[in-house]
């Protein structure tokens, strides 16, 4: 493909103002359909930032060998899930896709090869956010998949590369939590608010400490961080989401958070507002 013919596919997305960039804390896929405190902050958040030409969504859920990205015209709304109400199952979120998009985001990617993906879709990290923020769906929705066989440091430096869709009116959200212990959920204590065991309390804390300094390099090196980081971050699929919303703060960025709450003692929802 020469120059030209990538400028005409890729001008839909001229500059703009800074578009921010999100950590969302997903949960449960429940949060798709309920109207419950943290589906009402994504549904408001979605009417307080500027609307985005496109939305690009690193999901906690969609785990590959190499990086690949969404590239199909019409993505599929993904159930992978079990054991929830048939309500869920039904829910379609037709938003479209961008090829024109994932092509520039290939394009951007010069560490690694990227892969055009025509079989995945939406899977439950994006589309349970998403369809509150933009519930008309006019928005179109990609997702950029983690490569699981790559450390954190990978993972930060490649959203890096990612910062002129910022400018391009993308709004860049990574999907998953940064406490996220599934084996030692309190299930008897999920309706109890702020339920958090103390270790998941302390860790989000200090996460939220450095995020707020702008001090990346612990988080990225999260494994040195003791018994409590191997508690929260048993698994890092629900954490790398993370590290690429913090690999594109700019030092000029503000940080806030939302949905700062823990739930079933090992999870937590904290969410983050970069810019």
């Amino acid at each position: 493909m020469n120059l030209q013919s990538l400028k005409n596919i890729t001008d839909p997305f001229l500059k703009t103002e800074t578009m921010p960039v999100l950590f969302i804390g997903h949960g449960s896929p429940m949060n798709g359909i309920e109207n419950n405190a943290f589906s009402q902050y994504w549904a408001t958040l979605g009417k307080e930032i500027p609307t985005p030409t496109a939305v690009l969504v690193v999901s906690a859920h969609w785990l590959t060998r190499g990086t690949h990205v969404t590239a199909m015209e019409h993505p599929k709304t993904i159930h992978d899930f079990g054991g929830f109400p048939q309500a869920l199952f039904a829910v379609q979120y037709p938003a479209p896709g961008s090829p024109a998009l994932a092509l520039e985001t290939q394009q951007l990617i010069k560490s690694t090869p990227v892969g055009l993906d025509h079989e995945w879709g939406l899977d439950h990290g994006t589309w349970t956010i998403v369809r509150h923020m933009y519930p008309q769906a006019n928005v179109p929705v990609l997702q950029l998949s983690i490569d699981f066989y790559k450390p954190a440091q990978y993972h930060y430096d490649l959203a890096k590369e990612l910062t002129a869709l910022r400018k391009k009116g993308v709004l860049i959200i990574g999907s998953g939590n940064m406490v996220h212990n599934l084996r030692m959920v309190a299930w008897n204590k999920l309706n109890e608010p702020e339920y958090g065991f103390d270790w998941a309390h302390d860790m989000n804390n200090l996460f939220k400490k450095h995020i707020t300094a702008g001090s990346h390099k612990p988080l990225i090196e999260y494994e040195s961080m003791g018994q409590a980081a191997k508690l929260a971050i048993p698994t890092p699929d629900h954490y790398y989401p993370l590290l690429y919303t913090l690999g594109l703060q700019d030092k000029n960025d503000a940080v806030s958070f939302f949905n700062d709450r823990a739930v079933g003692g090992s999870l937590t929802m904290t969410s983050v507002k970069i810019g």
